[in-house]
């Protein structure tokens, strides 16, 4: 069995790479962050590679290559921290296109796929979405209940901004009545955007392991590079597993997604739990390991250690999820899906 990438995978991997290590060196990722700003230029071209409606069926302008290409990108865009909107308007292209009735997929899935009608999706809990990512500026909102789902225009709820500790997206809280609602109990929906989530953070965790290497060998105490002590390179072998760990969980989530739908619950929890775990914990070993510069303002790594840190609240906490893994698994008792 071939486990790689097939040609156009790789090719849009590459692609990705290339493009957003351009677009956004460490320097214009701090420039924006502090300026709390989207790099509209940005988005806007990744837009007319298709990217936003990379995984959105053609008949909706689309590009149809299932979950697994935007997991791929998930994955980039976390190791690059780009600052755009990518992440929002995927969770609702996810949403509609997956939980969407047909009136709704036909209204919102092309200005979704082309970017031109923004979107987000949040889960409610008492009564609001309290971490809805760029709710302000987007033009439809997907809720999510537990129990089902509904699509508001953003100009019919009640947005309210607020900064959380990651300077490179933005928040608010969004209360909305009525709406139209989803078919169902709204499906295998917010699964699969636990699963873009997730792979987003194993970029995360990746870049901030990676980090720490390039500065273990660098950093030298008692005329030897720090990496040469066990300290250090064994926290740096951990950071490792649980990056490869994250990935794994990832790609296999976004293989069910695609391919094997009655396992993804499963797949999608134990994958956003895992790394929602791994990459606060990988960034902040890379702190450990930078020591004393680690902890500036001046160095990049907090901003990895922010987006880390809210990613895993978003969409799924992961004490959360792995009750809902023990219980789908047979180990305690049946409980409902986290929402």
């Amino acid at each position: 069995m071939n486990f790689d990438f097939t040609d156009d995978q790789h090719a849009i991997k590459r692609t990705a790479k290339e493009l957003l290590a351009d677009r956004f060196p460490l320097e214009r990722v701090r420039e924006l962050a502090e300026s709390r700003s989207y790099d509209e230029d940005a988005w806007r071209e990744m837009c007319e590679l298709g990217w936003s409606g990379i995984f959105i069926e053609e008949r909706f302008g689309g590009q149809g290559l299932g979950v697994i290409a935007l997991v791929i990108l998930m994955e980039e865009l976390g190791y690059a921290l780009a600052p755009v909107p990518f992440l929002s308007n995927a969770a609702a292209g996810l949403a509609i296109q997956f939980a969407g009735t047909p009136e709704q997929r036909e209204r919102w899935l092309p200005g979704i796929a082309s970017g031109e009608a923004r979107g987000t999706a949040g889960l409610l809990s008492n009564g609001e979405a309290r971490l809805v990512p760029d709710a302000e500026g987007a033009d439809v909102i997907v809720i999510f209940t537990g129990a089902g789902g509904y699509v508001v225009e953003a100009a019919a709820a009640d947005v309210e901004p607020f900064e959380t500790m990651d300077p490179t997206r933005r928040f608010a809280r969004v209360r909305a009545g009525g709406g139209d609602a989803l078919v169902g109990d709204g499906g295998d929906a917010p699964y699969r955007m636990a699963t873009a989530l997730a792979a987003e953070l194993t970029g995360v965790g990746q870049r901030a392991m990676e980090m720490a290497v390039d500065y273990a060998r660098e950093r030298k105490q008692f005329g030897r590079p720090i990496g040469s002590y066990q300290a250090v390179s064994h926290r740096c072998a951990q950071m490792l597993l649980e990056v490869e760990g994250a990935r794994s969980a990832s790609y296999y989530a976004g293989w069910c997604a695609d391919a094997e739908p009655d396992t993804l619950p499963l797949a999608a929890s134990m994958a956003k739990a895992y790394a929602s775990d791994a990459g606060w914990r990988v960034a902040g070993s890379s702190l450990q390991v930078h020591g004393g510069i680690g902890f500036t303002w001046e160095h990049d790594l907090h901003f990895f250690l922010k987006r880390a840190t809210v990613d895993a609240m978003l969409y799924g906490a992961a004490g959360e999820l792995r009750d809902y893994v023990a219980a789908a698994s047979g180990l305690e008792a049946a409980a409902p899906a986290p929402a």
